[in-house]
């Protein structure tokens, strides 16, 4: 059964992101400070697979005086402590997903208009192990993505968009 996944946090998930962040800056002598909490909070609930650009114009709304330096350097050390994913699907762009308290997922990206479906797929995940262990190999963590189009061109995303 094939089944999609959502990508939004809640406040409770937040405030623990928030609480793992700043041990991880802690750690390593950084501040948390106002401008980071407010880039997480808006990384955790963009909802979306989003690039260090995309993040910069959601939190500069919010905060006119943000640097897209400060965002890409932020989206890093999220990463670096577990609470993004770096993902690139072929498109030239990293984009990054809350992996914060996430079971895994897989992809299917659009070639056409760029959209990222997630979905979980037990059986999937019963024969990839199945593959492993027939070939006496011990799987340690794996990534499916798969590349189509949007079975209907009328509500694919790149029909709407202006270029």
């Amino acid at each position: 059964m094939l089944e999609s996944t959502s990508m939004k946090s809640d406040n409770k998930d937040l405030n623990e992101a928030c609480r793992v962040f700043e041990a991880y800056l802690r750690k390593h002598d950084l501040k948390l400070t106002s401008q980071r909490i407010d880039i997480l909070n808006h990384f955790l609930h963009s909802g979306a697979h989003v690039n260090a650009e995309e993040l910069f114009h959601l939190v500069r709304s919010h905060q006119p005086k943000i640097g897209y330096s400060t965002v890409y350097r932020t989206l890093k050390l999220l990463k670096e402590c577990q609470i993004a994913k770096e993902h690139n699907f072929g498109d030239g762009t990293i984009r990054y997903e809350n992996d914060f308290n996430r079971g895994h997922h897989d992809h299917l990206i659009c070639m056409q208009c760029g959209t990222i479906i997630e979905f979980e797929c037990p059986q999937i995940e019963e024969w990839q192990q199945k593959v492993a262990e027939s070939e006496g190999f011990e799987l340690v963590d794996h990534r499916l993505e798969i590349y189509g189009r949007c079975k209907n061109p009328a509500v694919c995303t790149r029909n709407k968009k202006v270029e």
